[in-house]
């Protein structure tokens, strides 16, 4: 699938702000599945400096600062992407998931022990007995891994409720646990701490999702949104993606932006400003397929 995606964010701060720096996390990634034929990001005030680097995740980020005053920022990020299917194993054929664990926590350096680091805390995310202990049904031993997380995923699909009224983004995993209702950062977050309560590698993946109108009804422009949803790792086959928001393991209808520990690393957009009187957000995506 070939899609054009428009992502403007606009910030009204109800006074002039002196300076601001920003960092964007807006540039789709290149992967095997994914090819980026087009990207560009337009900020408005323009920005005295800007520049592009690739983090420690291989994320392409783009940092600018606006050193004049200015009372509104908008800034539109446009891209072109095809997507192709990922190839996925056979569910019941990956290794049972003790032993990915198991691998992924040696201290003998491999594929397995290296993305280790995806076993842990981190800002928004800690590991609890509670977390496990739900997880736990899903993970029967020497069940495979693929196997289990189709499992797990359809769980936290059925047992919590999409509702965009009930959290923040500063809403705790245990407050989402609680409450049995969020959105799809709140399950990405919820299903990545409770994996890792389990002591397997899991991370956090940012990006868009293509969703389709009711029968008969024409797209909404701008009704998209950015989309969030978690990876685990699989020996042998690498990083497997899995959607608990939609109950579905990701194919040519998800884009992939960026990817970290949690949302704290791929925020869409983020900054410091001076001045202001406290701030308005809108933010308004198109994920639009384009005909061939």
């Amino acid at each position: 699938m070939l899609y054009d995606i428009t992502h403007r964010t606009t910030y009204g701060y109800g006074s002039d702000v002196s300076v601001a720096h920003h960092l964007a996390h807006l540039h789709p990634r290149e992967l095997p599945s994914q090819q980026i034929s087009d990207f560009k990001l337009s900020v408005e005030p323009a920005p005295t400096v800007n520049t592009e680097h690739v983090d420690y995740y291989g994320n392409t980020t783009t940092f600018f600062t606006i050193g004049n005053p200015h009372d509104r920022l908008v800034a539109t990020a446009r891209s072109r992407v095809r997507i192709t299917p990922p190839l996925l194993p056979n569910a019941a054929r990956t290794l049972a998931w003790q032993q990915v664990r198991d691998r992924c926590a040696s201290d003998v350096l491999t594929p397995d022990s290296e993305v280790g680091e995806f076993r842990f805390d981190s800002p928004n995310i800690a590991r609890r007995p509670v977390l496990a202990d739900y997880a736990a049904p899903s993970f029967p031993k020497d069940r495979p891994l693929l196997e289990a997380i189709v499992d797990f995923n359809g769980r936290i699909f059925r047992d919590f409720k999409f509702d965009s009224r009930a959290t923040t983004v500063a809403t705790p995993v245990d407050e989402v646990f609680k409450k049995r209702r969020g959105v799809c950062q709140d399950f990405a977050h919820l299903a990545i701490a409770c994996l890792r309560s389990l002591g397997l590698p899991a991370r956090y993946v940012s990006g868009y999702l293509e969703t389709l109108p009711p029968p008969g009804k024409a797209r909404l422009i701008g009704a998209d949104a950015s989309h969030a949803w978690f990876s685990v790792w699989c020996s042998g086959h690498g990083w497997i993606d899995a959607d608990p928001t939609n109950n579905i393991l990701p194919g040519d209808r998800h884009v992939t932006v960026a990817w970290g520990r949690d949302f704290s690393d791929v925020s869409p957009l983020r900054g410091v400003v001076v001045g202001g009187r406290g701030h308005s957000l809108g933010v308004s995506v198109d994920v639009a397929r384009v005909a061939e």
